[in-house]
């Protein structure tokens, strides 16, 4: 019982650093770059089989966008003024 279990916990381990290559204030470092704005939230999300950082910003002229970083690579998707609702890519 006690090796499927390490086994398993060894896998998570090693797999961990591949889920996030991009840290979460790099991300919000990126996406506060890309609007110009302040970051309201950022939050680990899944688009299909990649890992993105989803952050929450609002823009000098008050519009609330989301962004997504893709956490392996660190490239943006400004979905544009869609009120926090974050549609994924």
């Amino acid at each position: 019982m006690i090796r499927p279990l390490l086994a398993l916990c060894l896998a998570v381990a090693l797999a961990a650093p591949a889920w996030a290559e991009v840290s979460r204030d790099q991300a919000a470092a990126a996406a506060q770059r890309q609007t110009g704005g302040r970051v309201l939230s950022v939050d680990m999300a899944e688009s299909g089989r990649r890992a993105v950082w989803r952050v929450k910003v609002v823009t000098p002229k008050g519009e609330v966008r989301v962004v997504f970083i893709d956490a392996g690579n660190g490239n943006g998707n400004d979905n544009g003024n869609d009120r926090g609702r974050g549609r994924q890519p």
